[in-house]
């Protein structure tokens, strides 16, 4: 029995070694400005850093996390054609009714995972700026969780800083980073319709997408620490009684769209036939009204189409080209 504790001990040890590993290289290698395959990169390796994590976990508690089919008398294992068990991946971990990974943590792993499927036969271009803060809060995700689940475990945020940058961005350029031009159509839907699905509150919440805000100067005092960063929360008194030396962050909520943006804007990419008549006609035949859709939003009574809507009618009008132009 005690070997049996020690071998558990042992292979738990192990997994929680790889997985911290695992992230530090996912990050070192998103850091790394003379890598240009950082994302897919970064999701393969932060991806096997969280299934790790969650398998010495479930070792620690006694939970099985290999696949198998109960027999009459046993359990029969599941094994590869080599005859090596098979285990769980990070999403049937995260599925799992004994995970104890929270609800709006888990939709940021489930959106690297669903992301990981849309990327790996596909290359993929300009994705780097624009799902930082997502990668951002998957790392912080992870060190709040490994110290969690395991108390003795140090955490690894000795061992990462903020990445240094050589240009500054202007809020056109910010604002640039958030469309989808140049992004696959597969990752562009992917990305609209995983973000609709999710509340505002949760959409915005920091484990889910960490956004950050440089600033040139922090301290206005001699002897005060020159911080880069400075983390204050919006409702805070600090940030209540901030001076103009100081500017405050706040989320921006999703993009809306009366339906006069929508047809509009498809007329000025060159689909002249398409007005109010076909864009009425589209929603109707499609429900995209319905809410459970996620294409848009009731406020004050008048409908507001999303992104995911503009998209949608971008596509349809992309495969009946001939008939709007």
């Amino acid at each position: 029995m005690a070997r049996r504790k020690k071998k558990v001990g042992s292979i738990k040890n192990e997994l929680l070694h790889k997985s911290k590993e695992s992230m530090l290289s996912a990050v070192q290698i998103f850091n790394n400005p003379n890598i240009q395959f950082k994302s897919e990169s970064f999701i393969v390796l932060a991806i096997i850093a969280w299934t790790y994590l969650l398998h010495a976990y479930y070792r620690k508690n006694k939970v099985e996390y290999r696949y198998f089919y109960q027999g009459s008398r046993k359990r029969n294992f599941c094994t590869t054609k080599n005859g090596a068990h098979t285990y769980w991946g990070l999403e049937k971990c995260l599925n799992c009714d004994k995970s104890p990974i929270d609800n709006i943590v888990a939709n940021n792993l489930k959106f690297l995972i669903g992301l990981r499927h849309e990327i790996e036969h596909q290359m993929t271009t300009k994705i780097d700026d624009l799902l930082s803060a997502r990668f951002q809060a998957c790392c912080l995700n992870f060190n709040f969780y490994l110290k969690k689940l395991f108390p003795k475990q140090n955490g690894i945020e000795k061992h990462l800083s903020f990445s240094l940058q050589f240009s500054s961005l202007s809020e056109q350029q910010i604002d640039k980073m958030v469309d989808y031009e140049g992004l696959p159509q597969n990752i562009a839907t992917y990305i609209q319709a995983f973000d609709q699905e999710l509340s505002d509150n949760d959409f915005n919440d920091s484990r889910f997408s960490y956004r950050v805000l440089f600033v040139p100067k922090t301290a206005n005092r001699k002897g005060q620490a020159d911080k880069v960063i400075e983390f204050i929360p919006a409702d805070s008194n600090i940030a209540k009684g901030m001076n103009k030396e100081y500017i405050l962050v706040k989320e921006k909520e999703k993009m809306k769209y009366a339906a006069g943006d929508i047809w509009r804007q498809m007329q000025e990419e060159g689909f002249k036939k398409f007005g109010v008549y076909q864009h009425t006609k589209l929603w109707r035949s499609e429900k995209a009204k319905d809410p459970a859709k996620g294409f848009g939003i009731t406020v004050v009574k008048a409908w507001y189409w999303y992104d995911s809507w503009l998209l949608f009618v971008r596509n349809h009008c992309n495969q009946s080209k001939v008939k709007y132009t």
